[in-house]
C-alpha cells in the first residue's frame, strides 16, 4: 500500500516580518507555507521576524496545513539563533538555505538536538549553488530527518550566469540531479519559483512543467499563484476515474487468483497499481486538507 502522502503542491513563502502577511496566511488555500527569515528580510529586522515566526508557528492557527520556516545560513550572524529558535516553534520543518553537503546537513541536526526539537521536526534543503547539486545524492542521504529538497532556481540561475527561458533549459541538468537524489532517497522534492506575478499563462505552463518533471508541488511569491498550482498538481476527476478502475480491477484479479490484469484493453502491473493507489491517497489528503 502507498505511504502516507502529504499534500505539498503549493508552497508558499510568507515574509517573517510582515505580521500582517503572517495574519493573511491563515486565510490562504496553500498546502504549506514557508515563513522566511532569510531573503524577504532586512537585517535590520532579522530578530523581529525570528520572534514573529516563531511566535506564529506556536499558535496553531493554520489548521492541518505543514508550517516550514526558512533559516538563515548558518554561516550568517543569525543562522544559529534561528535553528535554535525553530527547534521549539512548533513548526513541522526547518528549511535551511544553500546546502553543499552532508556536513550541512549533519551541523542543522546537531543543533536541533542540542535544542530538544521533537524528532518529528523535519529538516527541509534548499537546492540553489552548483556545489550543491553536484554534491545532491551526499545530502540527500545525510540524515532521516531530511525529508524534503527545494529547488532555488533564481540563485542557480545568477551562479551558473544562464537565462531565465520558458522551458528553463539552462537548469534542466541541475532539476534532474536534485530530482534522481531526492527520489533515490525517498525525499519529497519542490520546483522552484516562478517570478513574473503578472504572467498568469506563463505561470501556469512552469507548473505543468514542473508536474511532468515528478515535482511534488512548486513554491511561490504571491497568493495568487496558489489556486493555479493545486489546480495543475492535482489529480484530475479522469485521473481518478482510472486510478480507481485500476485498483479495483487488481484487487479482483488477485481475489480470482489470476496473473493477468487488464484495463481497457491495457496490461496492468504494479507500479500502475502503486502509481493509482498514490493518485488516491493523495486527493484523499487534499480533500482532507481543505476540510480542516
Amino acid at each position: 500500500m502507498t505511504a502516507t502522502v502529504r499534500p505539498r503542491r503549493s508552497v508558499l513563502y510568507m515574509p517573517g516580518a510582515n505580521t500582517r502577511a503572517l495574519e493573511k496566511a491563515r486565510t490562504l488555500p496553500a498546502d504549506v507555507l514557508i515563513f522566511d527569515l532569510e531573503d524577504a528580510v532586512a537585517p535590520d529586522a532579522k530578530e523581529t521576524a525570528r520572534a514573529n515566526v516563531v511566535a506564529a508557528a506556536a499558535s496553531r492557527a493554520y489548521g492541518r496545513r505543514e508550517i516550514v520556516i526558512r533559516a538563515n545560513g548558518l554561516n550568517t550572524a543569525w543562522g544559529r539563533e534561528d535553528v535554535l529558535a525553530i527547534a521549539g516553534s512548533g513548526a513541522d520543518a526547518v528549511l535551511v538555505p544553500k546546502l553543499e553537503s552532508a556536513a550541512d546537513v549533519t551541523a542543522v541536526v546537531e543543533l536541533l538536538d542540542e535544542a530538544g526539537a521533537p524528532p518529528s521536526m523535519a529538516i527541509w534543503g534548499m537546492m540553489e549553488t552548483p556545489r550543491g547539486i553536484l554534491h545532491a545524492e551526499e545530502i540527500a542521504a545525510a540524515s532521516p530527518r531530511l525529508a524534503c529538497f527545494v529547488m532555488g532556481t533564481n540563485d542557480l540561475v545568477k551562479d551558473l550566469r544562464a537565462r531565465h527561458t520558458p522551458m528553463r533549459l539552462p537548469m534542466m541538468v541541475a532539476l534532474g540531479v536534485a530530482m534522481l537524489a531526492a527520489r533515490a532517497h525517498g525525499l519529497a522534492i519542490l520546483d522552484g519559483v516562478y517570478n513574473d506575478i503578472q504572467d498568469a499563462e506563463g505561470f501556469r505552463a512552469s507548473c505543468v512543467q514542473g508536474l511532468e518533471m515528478g515535482f511534488d508541488g512548486k513554491t511561490l511569491i504571491h497568493p495568487s499563484q496558489v489556486e493555479p498550482c493545486n489546480e495543475v498538481f492535482a489529480p484530475t476527476a479522469a485521473d481518478l476515474v482510472q486510478a480507481e478502475k485500476i485498483v479495483a480491477a487488481f484487487d479482483a484479479a488477485r481475489a480470482a487468483g489470476k496473473g493477468v490484469v487488464t484495463v481497457d484493453g491495457r496490461m496492468i502491473e504494479n507500479l500502475h497499481v502503486e502509481q493509482a493507489q498514490r493518485q488516491l491517497a493523495l486527493a484523499k489528503a487534499i480533500a482532507d486538507l481543505a476540510a480542516a
